[in-house]
């Protein structure tokens, strides 16, 4: 335990210039534009042994007018560094309008900088909008692979149909990424990743339990537990290697999220769980927050600024369908023990915080849109079961939150449009259920289709004792199981369709996918109906 405290202070202790790196945001963030200016210190002509593109590439964020573009150069991903000389160097792209990247419509460099883990965002605008669009990166000799993003239609745009998936949970060690793989071959709009991208301790080897079954892991993080910067990168490189997930980034254009383990697990706010002093948690905050930065596909609105990264954010599918996508960790008020009431329900503890919740409230109010999509990272159902003869809920999830949940379910009542539905994930577990307040009988709300992970949890037991005791206490959760897979989502005018897709399989390569329970809600009529 000494030697664990020792480390964790000391990697702790060298984060003291996280400070620096936050000044230097605006001219960081400018400088990844592909108009950058060459730094005295550019490598003018880099050269590789091998490919410095191991870490594939990605769009994210898309508009009616354009989307980022990604990638990160490491030939050595899982050294510190990612064999990478400690210069900046000129990163060519291309877009195309064809997927042999012949019709070249844009092109361009951008700087990759070491400041930035050789991280590449070229944000793009003035592209036609709702279509697809191709592209690649170039260095050194190099190619990447291509990648195909789309812009979304315009905003006013008539718009009869999205498809897209709904996933995350990744758990490195804990199975093959075959649900990426089988999300890739999907026609899909885009993707929304709940979170838990990485996880941030280190790894157990040999034989243990897992939900009261053997396991051992498949594969094995490298590295004790993360802290610094150079740990989150070496982190997020070992995942982003694996060939489906970087099939799936490669596919389509995604919305992603963090939650919780891309820093440590269940923070909340500026507290982590450990009682750790929240200055010093704050450090190792910022270092995960730069890390995600530099590895998801954002924008510059995201850049982390004084420790802060902005993540809520809106986009609007044409007419059909505006999605809200939302952070229920930076400015969640701490956990409390789920027996104290007074403080469960307390109007001064917040899930998202009074900006984000106005934000949220505002945008729900809006008639425009035909649906309102809440992407969040955590269950806003109330999933009760039975415990030691106590009857309980999750302290994590907007359950432990119960004000924040009421005042969100007042509000799409108080509308009253009948066109909400929420997305979101963590649980590790497959959920279809109806939302109702949770202290009176105020009929069916809105319904929300979480998605079980891609990984994490290894294989599962279906539909399992936990899942039989949820379903006793739990009157308005319609269906859960204990298998991976994802989310797909069919929204059309009339209809927003959740056909929840599980494998049969993560612990073996190539597993099969299923439809295993599928479920619509009718426009303007609240509640699931099993199709």
């Amino acid at each position: 335990m000494e030697t664990i405290n020792r480390r964790r202070f000391l990697a702790l202790a060298g984060l003291s210039a996280a400070g620096a790196w936050m000044g230097m945001a605006d001219a960081l963030a400018a400088q990844t534009d592909a108009t950058a200016l060459n730094p005295r210190n550019l490598l003018a002509s880099p050269r590789f042994a091998s490919t410095p593109f191991t870490l594939g590439v990605a769009s994210g964020d898309p508009s009616a007018d354009g989307m980022v573009l990604w990638t990160r150069l490491a030939t050595e991903p899982l050294v510190f560094g990612g064999g990478m000389p400690t210069r900046p160097m000129a990163v060519e792209w291309q877009l195309a309008a064809d997927d042999g990247m012949r019709k070249v419509v844009r092109q361009g460099s951008a700087m990759a900088h070491p400041e930035l883990g050789h991280a590449v965002h070229v944000e793009l605008d003035g592209l036609a909008p709702g279509r697809p669009y191709w592209y690649r990166f170039t260095v050194g000799g190099h190619a990447s692979a291509v990648g195909c993003t789309r812009t979304l239609p315009e905003a006013t745009a008539a718009v009869d149909r999205v498809r897209f998936a709904v996933a995350g949970c990744q758990h490195y060690e804990e199975g093959h990424y075959t649900a990426w793989r089988r999300i890739a071959e999907e026609p899909l709009d885009f993707v929304f990743h709940y979170g838990d991208y990485i996880y941030e301790g280190e790894s157990q080897p040999g034989l243990r339990k897992m939900n009261g079954q053997p396991f051992t892991n498949l594969r094995n993080h490298v590295g004790p537990q993360i802290y610094t910067l150079d740990d989150y990168r070496r982190r997020y490189a070992q995942y982003k290697s694996d060939p489906d997930l970087q099939a799936a980034h490669a596919a389509a254009p995604w919305f992603v999220t963090f939650d919780d383990h891309e820093v440590d697990n269940n923070w909340a706010g500026a507290e982590d769980q450990d009682d750790t002093p929240s200055e010093v948690f704050l450090l190792r905050r910022a270092q995960a927050f730069q890390a995600y930065y530099e590895n998801m596909p954002l924008r510059r609105s995201a850049f982390p600024r004084d420790g802060h990264m902005q993540m809520y954010r809106r986009a609007r599918y044409g007419t059909l369908m505006d999605l809200h996508l939302l952070d229920t960790r930076q400015y969640r008020s701490k956990q409390v023990n789920m027996a104290l009431r007074e403080e469960v329900e307390s109007p001064e503890r917040s899930i998202v915080g009074v900006k984000q919740e106005r934000w949220l409230f505002d945008g729900l109010a809006d008639a425009a849109p035909r649906w309102h999509t809440i992407a969040h990272q955590v269950a806003l159902g109330n999933y009760m079961r039975e415990k030691d003869g106590v009857v309980q809920s999750s302290d994590d999830q907007w359950s432990g939150y119960l004000d924040s949940r009421r005042r969100l379910l007042d509000h799409i009542q108080k509308v009253g449009f009948g066109n909400v539905v929420t997305a979101c994930g963590d649980a590790h577990r497959h959920y279809a259920s109806d939302l109702v307040q949770d202290h009176r009988d105020s009929g069916v709300i809105s319904s929300e289709f979480l998605a079980t992970s891609i990984t994490s949890g290894a294989d599962g037991q279906g539909v399992d004792a936990y899942a039989r005791n949820q379903l006793a206490h739990s009157p308005y959760l319609k269906a859960t199981t204990d298998k991976r897979g994802y989310v797909l989502c069919d929204v059309t005018r009339d209809a927003w369709i959740g056909d929840m897709k599980t494998l049969d399989t993560v612990m073996q390569p190539n597993g099969a996918v299923q439809s295993w329970k599928r479920y619509a809600v009718e426009h303007g009529r609240p509640g699931l109906q099993e199709t």
